[in-house]
């Protein structure tokens, strides 16, 4: 059985708990920078662990000193679910140590 779409209100809640992140596009998004490409690729190996442990994935675009971490639920028909807010809540936990702003 698929994960419930949190409602506008969980969603918003959610949020206020992850500074930098919005909801774009049926998404939760938020681009970090870094000072310097390195930083930023290890970074998303770091996400990408995290990512195999919860068994949720979403998607990353790496830029020179820049990552965009993008997620949603697919099997929620691409809303966005309590899963949703725990990769970015892991994510966030690990963005300062990266260097990441």
């Amino acid at each position: 059985m698929p994960p419930e779409p949190l409602t506008e209100q969980e969603t918003a809640e959610a949020l206020g708990a992850l500074p930098g992140w919005e909801v774009s596009g049926g998404a939760l998004r938020r681009t970090y920078s870094f000072p310097g490409h390195l930083a930023a690729a290890a970074m998303v190996v770091h996400v990408a662990a995290i990512q195999e442990e919860l068994d949720h994935h979403s998607e990353q675009t790496l830029g020179y000193a820049s990552l965009a971490v993008s997620v949603n639920t697919h099997s929620a028909g691409g809303a966005i679910t309590a899963k949703d807010t725990e990769l970015a809540r892991r994510v966030e936990e690990i963005a300062a140590g990266h260097g990441a702003v």
